[in-house]
């Protein structure tokens, strides 16, 4: 799932609209649409904004290898 499906899906579970989600988390509603619309260049610290709110945070995961790796 990709960050933008699992904030969206987080927003509409405990029923937020983008501009409610956007003034509880301290950011603007042109960040959360393109959060939302998975805009590839996003401030970190303002996506963790974000993910607090659900109880998340971005971190970093090992990534998977291809088998010539």
């Amino acid at each position: 799932m990709s960050l933008a499906d699992f904030v969206k899906e987080k927003r509409k579970t405990v029923k937020l609209t983008q501009p409610e989600l956007a003034e509880k988390a301290g950011v603007g509603l042109r960040f959360i649409r393109e959060l939302e619309q998975g805009k590839q260049s996003l401030r970190l610290d303002k996506v963790n904004q974000v993910l607090q709110l659900f109880g998340y945070e971005v971190g970093a995961i090992p990534g998977k290898r291809s088998p010539d790796s």
